[in-house]
């Protein structure tokens, strides 16, 4: 795989440098659609994990890493939410989002409505990627 990646990204100068924008183009965007595959599959394990452990509250985003131990149900619920909202960035610029409606990403002082807005978003777009592409 990571000679893949390096490969790609050879292929992708080489494109560049010899002034192929079209092909620069659509390595881009089939970049932008792994990364996006990348996120959303990371976005609804993190979900699946935290929905084990039940509902709850998050940590403050930003978060400042103190002493006190931070239980392991809350970690995972922030995780979770962290990489949904960036999910939600990544759809936002490239709009390689399948059902719409994507919620705003998460900024300083979200809220924990804004952090369970992300999760069902990445969990809609999972569910709407299996039911079109099943086996992916």
């Amino acid at each position: 795989m990571l000679y893949a990646h390096v490969m790609d990204r050879q292929g992708l100068a080489g494109a560049h440098n010899a002034g192929r924008q079209d092909v620069v183009d659509a390595q881009v965007a089939s970049l932008a659609m792994e990364y996006r595959d990348d996120l959303l599959e990371a976005a609804v394990v993190l979900d699946a994990l935290a929905l084990c452990h039940g509902h709850g509250s998050y940590l403050p985003h930003p978060y400042q890493e103190t002493s006190t131990p931070v239980p392991t149900d809350v970690e995972l619920r922030t995780d979770a939410s962290d990489v949904a909202g960036e999910l939600a960035r990544h759809e936002r610029q490239y709009g390689t989002n399948m059902t719409g409606d994507v919620p705003a990403p998460l900024e300083d002082g979200c809220t924990d409505s804004d952090r369970d807005a992300v999760r069902a978003y990445a969990r809609r777009e999972w569910i709407t990627r299996q039911e079109h592409w099943p086996g992916i």
